[in-house]
């Protein structure tokens, strides 16, 4: 199953590839490794509760792959990833493939969620350190008692305090919820980035 890195593909459950339901869900394997494809779903509304409850063995049907949302169609001399919750999938592909690749090209990864026990890859993010040109923020809005990283939203204050000092030149990927994403795209206009280099996905609950 061959692939671009932040891309989704549509899922169909049950016995036909022809049913009248069916969902999308981004991709977050890496893009090198073909034999494998792997879907990181959060239970959320009906359809992902009842993928939860799959047995293995269970048939299901994957078309695709779709979406311009990738990292391979822009190039750039580095990447800023800006997630949320659920957000985090696609970004997640990109990143294990720019590792696969040994892509040694500077990334940025913003990563908002409301606590520190819910952040998704957690581990693996900090694996991923010693493989990248990774610097990662974590932002919490509802931080524990002695955090001392980045709090509330993703807004220009907190970008500014990380990004390089040539950080208009970079690609910019930013998907997650509707709150998030509006915060984020607003953060990226005040701090004068192009356009041209912001890429975004809205996630909805299905």
């Amino acid at each position: 199953f061959h692939f671009e890195p932040g891309q989704f593909a549509w899922i169909t459950v049950g016995k036909s590839p022809f049913a009248i339901t069916r969902h999308p869900f981004s991709i977050s394997s890496s893009a090198e490794k073909t034999e494998r494809v792997t879907l990181s779903i959060k239970a959320a509304g009906d359809f992902t509760r009842e993928i939860g409850r799959l047995k293995p063995g269970a048939t299901a049907y994957l078309d695709g792959p779709h979406g311009a949302f990738t990292m391979d169609r822009h190039d750039g001399p580095g990447f800023v990833f800006i997630g949320a919750g659920v957000g985090i999938t696609p970004l997640m592909s990109m990143l294990r493939t720019m590792a696969d690749r040994g892509d040694p090209r500077p990334c940025y990864l913003f990563f908002g969620n409301r606590e520190w026990e819910g952040v998704a890859f957690r581990e693996e993010i900090e694996k991923l350190k010693g493989r990248l040109n990774l610097e990662v923020v974590h932002v919490l809005s509802r931080p524990h008692e002695g955090w001392e990283g980045e709090e509330g939203r993703i807004e220009a204050a907190v970008l500014a305090r990380h990004l390089p000092e040539r950080y208009k030149r970079l690609q910019y990927f930013v998907c997650g919820p509707d709150p998030m994403m509006d915060a984020a795209e607003d953060a990226l206009v005040h701090l004068g980035v192009p356009k041209s280099r912001v890429h975004s996905e809205r996630f909805g609950m299905v």
